[in-house]
Order: structure tokens, then sequence, then C-alpha cells
């Protein structure tokens, strides 16, 4: 989903009422009324319904009939916006440049804060693909209460912003938080490529002996990754991995942490296996190597995403994953992970497609195709061949258009 901020620049702060008004009346309305609106946004005299016919004009919201009333509901554009503006405020954003990365549940995008230094903004978007329309079991909602996706994205990006926080605190390789609001997440820009797109390593064993003893780290400090895999681990040129995407991180006390443990574990063995024919009859086992000393999972409580979060999205992704096993759908494979980076060329940059507006510069779709002419190899100084994403020539043409 592309975020396009030009249009904050003519909004005023009665828009913004509108929106956030909206916005809380989502949390017992799956539809809200326009009394409530002008209620929330303490607008009089048909000053909320202009705003609201504005905030169509921009997509920024929706308008739905129920069988008793007509009301709107904030679409995911309104929910981009009323997050930049916060994050505008507190001089965290202040420019979004091109888009650098999709997952089939987040779109990346770097952007820049006052002090200039580029950053990458993370907005979580789950439920955008076909299980937007799945019905899930509301056992863990309050029976007035239905699981909104934005809901659900805000609690996926708490969780990430709280679990990066912590291992950053403890030294773990991840990238430096900056800051969240609603669903999205800034973090520390790497410069760095995910291990997927890297065909050949210098020592395959040397870097299988670290991602291992990562997980094991992870263990003892009482953690499990839960989608350690070669989408979510980045390389540096010194060979440094960094470790990224952290929604379905879980405690090793959780019921299930022996089958996520294990799972992260033959992922790595089975990659490297296949992309660099390197296999090790040693890798951690749980219980044997994961013995825990420490309580990160314990800290995370503590930092504000409280156990009941933790709960509802688990029940949230578990419904997906159910729903992708009986209908036959492969969930995985329908977009990338939600880490892939796709770097572009520099001629992007250099031909000024970035557009300054107000606080904001407008972003670039990028190419999603996975087929190995869209790569262009390359080796860095340490031997490593790296796979980097072919911008295709209509791909900048539309951008140069835009």
């Amino acid at each position: 989903m592309r975020l396009d901020p030009k249009a904050l620049r003519y909004m005023s702060n009665d828009d913004f009422r509108v929106l956030t008004a909206i916005e809380v009346g989502s949390r017992n309305h799956d539809i809200v009324p326009a009394p409530l609106i002008a209620q929330l946004s303490h607008l009089r005299g048909g000053g909320a319904n202009k705003r609201i016919g504005d905030l169509i004009k921009r997509k920024l919201i929706a308008t739905e009939q129920s069988s008793k009333y007509k009301g709107y509901k904030l679409v995911y554009a309104g929910y981009d916006y009323l997050a930049l503006r916060t994050l505008s405020k507190r001089g965290t954003v202040t420019s979004v440049g091109n888009q650098i990365g999709v997952g089939k549940e987040s779109d990346i995008f770097v952007v820049a804060g006052e002090d200039e230094k580029e950053v990458v903004l993370k907005l979580h978007r789950l439920g955008r693909q076909s299980f937007r329309n799945v019905k899930l079991k509301r056992d863990y909602f309050r029976q007035d209460q239905s699981p909104s996706w934005m809901y659900m994205s805000r609690l996926s990006a708490m969780k990430e912003y709280a679990f990066m926080k912590v291992l950053y605190e403890n030294g773990f390789p991840v990238p430096v938080p900056v800051d969240q609001n609603r669903h999205c997440v800034v973090m520390e820009f790497v410069e760095a490529f995910p291990l997927r797109q890297i065909s050949q390593v210098g020592e395959p064993g040397k870097l299988y002996s670290k991602l291992m003893d990562l997980i094991v780290r992870l263990a003892k400090y009482g953690l499990i990754h839960g989608d350690f895999n070669e989408f979510n681990i980045l390389l540096k040129d010194d060979g440094t991995p960094i470790l990224i995407d952290f929604p379905q991180m879980v405690s090793t006390s959780h019921p299930n942490a022996e089958f996520y443990f294990n799972r992260d574990v033959d992922c790595i063995r089975t990659f490297f296996k296949r992309r660099y024919n390197y296999e090790s009859v040693l890798y951690p086992k749980f219980g044997l190597d994961s013995n825990k000393e420490f309580d990160l999972d314990v800290q995370v409580a503590a930092s504000g995403f409280t156990k009941k979060d933790q709960t509802q999205l688990e029940n949230y992704m578990n419904e997906l994953n159910n729903h992708a096993s009986n209908s036959g759908e492969d969930y995985a494979d329908e977009m990338p992970s939600d880490e892939e980076f796709v770097y572009e060329s520099d001629e992007d940059g250099e031909n000024g497609n970035e557009e300054v507006l107000d606080n904001t510069k407008s972003a670039t779709d990028t190419d999603q195709d996975s087929d190995d002419e869209d790569y262009i190899v390359e080796t860095d100084r340490l031997g490593n061949t790296i796979r980097r994403k072919r911008i295709p020539d209509t791909a900048k043409n539309d951008g140069a258009d835009e």
C-alpha cells in the first residue's frame, strides 16, 4: 500500500479532530455515526459534516451503511495520517522518502527526522491480504468489541517496538529503536542486506555458528524469535548478522516454546543446506541449550506490552494460520517476508524523485518481483556475493511521471 503524505499540508486541525473522533468511536462501533463524530470532535453547526466530506474525497475514511444507520470507518490511509502527524510533532518523522520494502503484513519506508538522519518507518498492516474476511473467534474480546484490523496492527507495532527496545538495551544485534505510534515503528536504518539475497558467503560455517549462538542466547534471556529465517536476518559488510521483525517473538515459558525454538533452528539448517550446501551435525536443542538465565520476557511485559495484549495478538495470528491451513492457501507465499528490504539504485535520488511537502516527502513504489533475472549480482569487500534488486525501466519511468 502506497504512503502518500501530500495532503498533510492541506489538512487543518479540525480535519484531524474528525479523524481522531472516528478512531475513538471505532473502539465501540464498527461504523461510527455522524452525530457521535460531531460529539467527539466538538464540532457544531455542520462543521463535522463538512470535514467528513473532505476526508472522504481524500480517501482517508470510507462510508458504510448498516441495517440501522449510515456511518463512517477509518481506512489505513487515514490511520497513516494520524500516526504521521503524531510522529511529526515529536520530531521523529519530518520527511518521507522511498519505499524500500514490502511484506505480507507491512510496508517499509526511508524517512528522516528533525536531525535529517535517515531512519526506517515500518507500518504494520495486519489483515490486508485475503484474510481480512476471516471470521475470527472472539473469545479474547469483549462481547461488544470487534477485532479491528487497525487495533491488531497497533498491537503488532507495540510488540515489535517493546521487544526491539529490550533486546537493544541488552546488547543484541538489532536496529536501534527510535519511536512508535499506533501501527508505526521507527527504527535505525541498517546498511545491510537480507540473508536471502546473499548467494555466497566466505565462511558459511562461521555464519551458521553465529546464528545458532544467537538463537541460544535469546533463549537464555527468556525469548524465542518465532520467525528466525533468511528473511529476517540482515548481514552487514563485516559479516555481522542483524536480527529484525519481532511480532512473533514469544517467551520460553510459552506452551509451544519448544516448537517455536525447534522451528527457528530448522529454518537456519534448511536454508544453509539449500543455499550454501552447508550442513552441520551440531545444532542447539531446546532444554539442553536453552536454560533461562535472564527474564527479558518479564521486562517486555513491564514496558507496557501486557500479557493480555500478547494473548489477543497470538489468538489473532492463530486464526489466520488456521484459516490458511483449512482453506489450503499458502499464506507464507502470498507476499515476501515483512522485512524483505529491496534497495533501489541511487539514480532515483539523483533524479530528484523525493518531493518535500511541508513536513513530508512523497514515496515511490518498488517492484516486488523475485525472479532471479531481476537481481544485480555484486561482491562486497568480504567476498560475499550480493544480489540487489534490479529496478525495471518501466518502474523508474512511472516514478518520474509521478
